[in-house]
Formats: structure tokens, C-alpha cells, sequence
């Protein structure tokens, strides 16, 4: 987003929804919450599940999810490989593999480094599954081609990543047992290599290092993250301390997408409610006006800004109820009060929100 102003039409929740979408729907970009037009049917007849307030002009700044990161951290889970144990990955080995290692026996090692490999690897080897026994370029290529669409319904399956026993180097054909260097040619057949993993990478540029406390490894720098036993996962370094822990945070699928999390590629943030979703799903989100948790209703960034002006908008307005009381709860404090009936919104004598639903 930019600097100028824009116009934003935000939903008021009178009682509790959420934009959870099934795949298919997703797929087909039905059952989406897209950017609705105001009601233009008489006041009397707007139902009272859910009401759009009047198109108002409101600062980027307001509701600009960016903001997220800055105040909540992001954390970027995505799951890919480090060596626990890599011969060419040590810095104290690169600063002195000149002095300790032979030129030939480094080049030999170093041969076809970035020329192998799949759309998620750059690896000089392949492995051989063992739930199918079928060769591929890595766990990834197996998931995608055996949870075909293709593929019968009851052979589809996901390959266990711990159990690979046996890999074939890219460069020779030799199928051997787990190992880093090639037992024929002397290859490295990843420069980063996991032995509990049995991950192979050859990019180094991705950081990778494998957390005790998630069983598996994952990328951006083990000095920039941490493992919360709690939530059982790894955090940016920057919500160690004011992050809300939630059990099994990452242990479930993403309410917008379903996609399993813990193992997700894919980018992964923490609300402040401490509740985990992708990235581009919340990005997704913003571009649908939505901006309460999926899984709490509490807001997903500082809407401060955004109550300020719907309050001036709603001043505008009239209302002709107004001798009516409704009790509410709100869904960011968790305060319940009694308020004046408004056709449009109710705001939290509390914590002046507006996200909130009549009881």
C-alpha cells in the first residue's frame, strides 16, 4: 500500500462469521467474502447476521496488515532442510579447507554443485521411497505426484521423511545407504545435509538448520528464531517475549486453505490472539476486508484508527431506534455491556471496538 488514502468497506459483525473456505471453493473462487457494495434495499430490510457500514475514507496506515509483522513478528516456518552434520557447510571447514583438504579431493566434491535436482532442491542425489519403493527427486516430488488427483484415493500417501534409507547420486547412478559424499565417486551429494532428515540441499543461501524441539529442520537462521515448547514450533526471535502462546499453535491446518502448517513451505504469521495462518491468506484477507481471526474474531492488527472514523461516520447517521437496549460481547476484550441499538454497529463500552455481536 501507498501513502494515500482509500476508500475501505468494513464488516461490521453483528453475530460471528468467519471467511474459512473449503478447497474447492477456493478453487473456483466461490464462497469467497469478495468486496461487496452497500445494501441499496431499505434500512428496515437489511438482515441483522451481518451489516456493511457506509464507505468512509480511512488512512492506509489504519488497517494496513504490514503492520502485523512489525508489532507481532512474522514467522516464516517454512520447512526446509539444514545439516546437522555437513562437511562443506561449517565455517570454521570453509575458512580452512584450503589448508586441511586437497584441491583435487575439494573439486572432486564440489563437481555438478547447482546442476542437479528438482523445483525444490538443488541436490546431487535422489531418493529411493520407502513406502513405494519408487525413485524420486526428493519427499516433495513424491507427495505431489502420489496425492495426484490422478491417483486412487486409497493409494494416495505421504512419504516419511525420517525412514528414507537409501539414495542414488545424481552424478554416477550408485544407490547407497544415507550419506552425505558418494561411497563410488566422492561426490557431495548436498552441502547441506541432515542425517536425521535425510535432507540434501545444495543452496546455501537459505539458512537452514534443524530444531531439536520440531524433530525437523526449517530455514532463515537458527539465530534468528526460537522453539517455544508450548506451542510447540519455531518463532521469530522477535515474539520471544510478547508473543501469546497457544498449544499446538502450529499443529493444525490453515483456516483459510487447510493446509497442514507445522510442515507448511509457505509462509506462516502469528496474530496477536496467537493464533498461526499463512501469509498470503491473511494478505488474502485484507484484500476481502477481513480483518478478525478466523479462529477468535479478534482483530488480526490495530484498528485503533478505524474505530476513530467509523464513530465519526456513524455520528452522521440516524437512527430511529433509539430508546432500544442490546446487551453485546465484544470480540477483542471479551467485555460484554449493554449499548444502544444501532442499525449499522455496536462499540465496546470498554475497549471502544466495534468488533463485536449482539448476545
Amino acid at each position: 500500500m501507498d501513502s494515500k488514502t482509500q476508500s475501505l468497506l468494513i464488516p461490521v459483525l453483528i453475530h460471528s462469521t468467519s471467511p474459512i473456505h473449503s478447497a474447492r471453493q477456493r478453487k473456483s473462487g466461490a464462497g469467497r467474502g469478495g468486496r461487496a457494495a452497500p445494501p441499496s434495499r431499505p434500512a428496515h430490510s437489511i438482515p441483522s447476521r451481518f451489516l456493511w457500514c457506509k464507505t468512509f475514507k480511512m488512512g492506509a496506515m489504519d488497517v494496513q496488515l504490514e503492520s502485523t509483522a512489525v508489532q507481532h513478528g512474522q514467522a516464516k516456518l517454512n520447512v526446509e532442510e539444514h545439516a546437522l552434520v555437513s562437511l562443506l557447510s561449517d565455517e570454521k571447514y570453509a575458512t580452512e579447507k584450503t589448508e586441511d583438504v586437497d584441491p583435487d579431493d575439494y573439486e572432486k566434491l564440489e563437481e555438478g554443485i547447482m546442476q542437479y535436482g528438482c523445483a525444490h532442491y538443488r541436490r546431487r542425489c535422489r531418493i529411493r521411497a520407502p513406502c513405494c519403493n519408487e525413485i524420486f527427486d526428493c519427499r516433495h516430488c513424491h507427495n505431489e505426484t502420489k496425492n495426484s488427483i490422478k491417483i486412487d484415493a486409497v493409494k494416495r500417501h505421504e512419504l516419511p521423511r525420517h525412514e528414507v534409507q537409501q539414495v542414488i547420486c545424481s552424478l554416477c547412478g550408485t544407490e547407497q545407504e544415507v550419506r552425505q559424499v558418494c561411497i563410488s565417486c566422492g561426490v557431495c551429494m548436498g552441502k547441506y545435509f541432515c542425517e536425521v532428515c535425510k535432507l540434501f540441499d545444495d543452496d546455501v543461501s537459505k539458512q537452514q538448520y534443524h530444531c531439536n524441539g520440531c524433530g525437523i529442520c526449517r530455514i532463515g537462521g537458527k539465530e534468528n528464531f526460537f522453539h517455544c515448547s508450548k506451542c510447540g514450533c519455531c518463532y521469530s526471535i522477535v515474539l520471544k517475549n510478547s508473543h501469546a502462546c497457544v498449544e499446538g499453535a502450529m499443529h493444525h491446518d490453515c483456516p483459510i486453505c487447510f493446509e497442514y502448517l507445522f510442515e507448511s513451505t509457505n509462509d506462516v504469521s502469528v496474530l496477536p490472539c496467537g493464533h498461526t495462518i499463512h501469509v498470503k491468506c491473511l494478505r488474502e484477507m485484507e484484500e476481502h476486508c477481513q480483518f478478525a481471526c478466523p479462529l477468535c474474531s479478534k482483530s488480526v492488527c490495530d484498528m485503533s484508527k478505524a474505530w476513530e472514523r467509523l464513530d465519526e461516520e456513524l455520528a452522521t447517521i440516524s437512527d430511529t431506534c433509539d430508546n432500544k437496549m442490546v446487551r453485546i460481547l465484544c470480540n477483542d476484550c471479551g467485555a460484554t455491556s449493554e449499548v444502544q441499538f444501532h442499525l449499522i454497529a455496536h462499540k465496546c463500552q470498554k475497549c471502544k471496538s466495534y468488533n463485536t455481536r449482539q448476545i
